[in-house]
This record gives C-alpha cells, sequence and structure tokens, in this order.
C-alpha cells in the first residue's frame, strides 16, 4: 500500500457479552493454544456505522449507506414523497429492480442484504419517477389456462427498456457512500458493481486467556400472593470480562478512489470513522451489564511504502496481571514491545500518535492528550503525505 492508516486499540470491558454466538454465548477463539474472548469484525462494523449515523459530526447524511432487504418500501416511499400512488409505485419498483437482476420475492423482499448508497437509492428513485410511462408491467401469456412459465429474472430483465436499464446499471458507482467505500459490498447477481474495501478490520481477541462466566438469574411476579413462595422465571447467561486488542488498516488511496477522487469527502469521513472506531461500542446485551468502557490505549500510524502489521502477535503468550500491573498496562508493554522489535527488523515505521490513559509512560510514537488531538494530529500527516 503506498498510503496506510492503522489503528491499534487496547480495550478493557467489565462483565459483558458484547457478541454473541448461535447458542447465546459471547464469541470466542482459541489463539496460542488458549481460549481467548472475541468481538467479530462484523460487529465491530456495525458498531461503527451505528455510531457515524447517529454522530454525523458534519457528514452529509447521503454519504452513508443502507444495508437492507427491504429496498421496495424505501424507493416507495420516496415515489409516494414525489406524489406518486404507493401500489402503482411499488409495480414499477419492482418491475424496474427486476430490470437491473435485482428479483423481489412474494413479501416484497429482495433475496438477499444490498449494501446501497444513499445517494444510489435516491437516484433509481429519481429514474423510476422519471421514466414512469415507460415501465409497463408486461402482459402475461397464457397457455392452456395456465400462465407459461418463464425465467423470471430474465423476464423482468426483458420488460424494462434498454435505455432504463442502462441508466439503472450506472446507478450502482458506491454514491460516494463512505460505508460501502471502507468495507465494501456484494451484489451476487451484479458482480460488476462489487466495490473492494478499503479498510480491513480484525476480529478483536483478548490479550489474555478467559474463562466461562455464568449469571443464574431469578425474576419474580410482582403480583404473587404472599404466601406464594419461590421464582416464576429461572435461567442463565454467559457472560465474560476481558481486555480486547483491537486493530483496523485503511488503503488511503484506495479509499480516495471507491468515494471517486473526492478527497474533502475522504477526510470528513476518515476524521467520522476514527472517532467512531474508538468510541462506538457493539450493544449485545448492554441493557443486561452496560459495559460502556472507552479505549484505555489508542496507537494511531501512518505510514508510506508500507504493509499492514497487526500486532496479535504480542498477546500469543497470554498477558497476565500482576500487583504493580494491570491487565491493560501489561498488555500495553507487550504490544509496544512488539512493535519495536518489528520496527527494527523490517523498518517501515511511519508516524504514530499514542492516547495512553495508563499509568505507563508510552514508548511508542508522539503522545497526544485527547481524542480531538490524536484526529488533529493524524489528519494534518494524511495531508502531508498525500499531498492535499
Amino acid at each position: 500500500m503506498k498510503h496506510l492508516l492503522e489503528i491499534h486499540i487496547l480495550q478493557n470491558f467489565a462483565p459483558s457479552n458484547l457478541n454473541r454466538d448461535d447458542t447465546g454465548s459471547p464469541k470466542d477463539a482459541i489463539f496460542g493454544g488458549y481460549r481467548r474472548g472475541r468481538i467479530s469484525s462484523q460487529c465491530l462494523k456495525r458498531a461503527v456505522r451505528e455510531y457515524v449515523r447517529h454522530n454525523p459530526d458534519g457528514l452529509p447524511k447521503e454519504a452513508m449507506a443502507l444495508r437492507t432487504k427491504r429496498l421496495v418500501q424505501v424507493l416507495v416511499e420516496q415515489l409516494k414523497e414525489k406524489g406518486r400512488d404507493e401500489e402503482e409505485a411499488r409495480q414499477k419498483v419492482v418491475q424496474a429492480l427486476g430490470g437491473m437482476g435485482l428479483k423481489v420475492n412474494p413479501e416484497g423482499k429482495t433475496e438477499y442484504l444490498l449494501f446501497l448508497g444513499e445517494q444510489e437509492v435516491a437516484q433509481i428513485a429519481n429514474l423510476i419517477h422519471q421514466h414512469w410511462d415507460s415501465l409497463v408491467a408486461p402482459q402475461a401469456e397464457e397457455e392452456g389456462g395456465k400462465k407459461k412459465a418463464k425465467d423470471a429474472k430474465k423476464a423482468a430483465r426483458e420488460a424494462v427498456p434498454d435505455e432504463i436499464k442502462k441508466a439503472l446499471g450506472n446507478v450502482l458507482d458506491g454514491g460516494k457512500a463512505l460505508d460501502v467505500a471502507l468495507f465494501g459490498r456484494m451484489l451476487a447477481d451484479l458482480p460488476e458493481k462489487n466495490q473492494y474495501a478499503a479498510c480491513q478490520v480484525a476480529h478483536a481477541i483478548s490479550t489474555h486467556a478467559i474463562e466461562r462466566e455464568f449469571d443464574f438469574y431469578t425474576a419474580v411476579d410482582d403480583l404473587k400472593p404472599d404466601d406464594n413462595a419461590g421464582a416464576d422465571m429461572i435461567g442463565t447467561v454467559e457472560f465474560n470480562s476481558a481486555c480486547y486488542y483491537r486493530y483496523a488498516a485503511i488503503d488511503l488511496e484506495k479509499l480516495r478512489q471507491n468515494l471517486q477522487g473526492d478527497t474533502e469527502l475522504m477526510f470528513k469521513g476518515l476524521e467520522a470513522f476514527l472517532k467512531a472506531f474508538v468510541k462506538a461500542k457493539p450493544s449485545g446485551k448492554q441493557n443486561s451489564f452496560a459495559a460502556h468502557n472507552d479505549p484505555e490505549y489508542v496507537a494511531v500510524t501512518v505510514r508510506r511504502e508500507a504493509d499492514p502489521r497487526n500486532l496479535a502477535n504480542a498477546f500469543e503468550k497470554p498477558v497476565r496481571p500482576s500487583r504493580e500491573k494491570s491487565l491493560t498496562e501489561a498488555s500495553v508493554e507487550r504490544l509496544e514491545a512488539k512493535w519495536q522489535k518489528l520496527a527494527g527488523c523490517y523498518g517501515q515505521n511511519g508516524q504514530v500518535f499514542v492516547l495512553n490513559l495508563t499509568d505507563l509512560e508510552p514508548k511508542l510514537g508522539s503522545p497526544v492528550k485527547s481524542l480531538d488531538e490524536l484526529l488533529e494530529k493524524t489528519l494534518e500527516t494524511i495531508r502531508t503525505n498525500l499531498g492535499v
């Protein structure tokens, strides 16, 4: 990568169940021969997207995307705002999406989740509105009193005039949506419209071994008679507490390319993403545990002509607390030692800014006092490296 931005975070969560597996247990993994707590990259990306959506900080609404099967309803609502009849709009939306190669099932949903920028969605609605009279449902062919069987997708495509199909296809360019540009997308029916991600996010893993713990809970009926003892509901909830190492890498040139060369939007997006990556937390069972713990350590690196460098191997041997150092402090020491070894061996060091809330003196990069200062210096360095 010519221009690379990386984020390394150490974040200690109180007892919680932030990201569950199919049995309701906290996700985990075996690493270095020991069981570790784990938060999936998909969970972390979802938290980041939700944080930015609710805290845009000047980022325009149309710079975000929707991941949904309910595209038909979204388009129908936009067409209703343009004065179109709801039922007729629904028919024309289904026909237009079919012309794009996107099948809609009888429940009015697409076959799979679509990840589309707000601008892309608005442009599809505008095209349907502009070509309203040209989108005419084909007459069903009958044979022996029954509809002649046809390939549904082929029939849908053929029902839409070529000019409109081309215009609809040209809409799917990412729409300058930050989250599509960062995290990419795959459209199974339209592989030529796939977007390769500019950002790679690792699964967060605990720096130490974990033990599974269970909370046995009971609930009592408020209206139970006084002479009726016992609980009215019992169960167990699994949880853990862990200090997680989190890592992400962004190819800055790829990000600018995915945003169609819009440099200023890229910087607004980077600021929003970096802040969200530090501040956003998974929402799993937060009503039960309220594990709203901010990171204790954030290191951001800006490098040129460099390879991504995940520091998880600093914790291949599990960290253990001591009387002198907490798990987080011991993890900071491990991470910085690993960084220095790799930097000494492989070079490609770049510039490093460190926000450190522990009592340890940082041995890595330039210390900053606040998240705002971290963002300011990081973006300033990127501008200098990119020459913009």
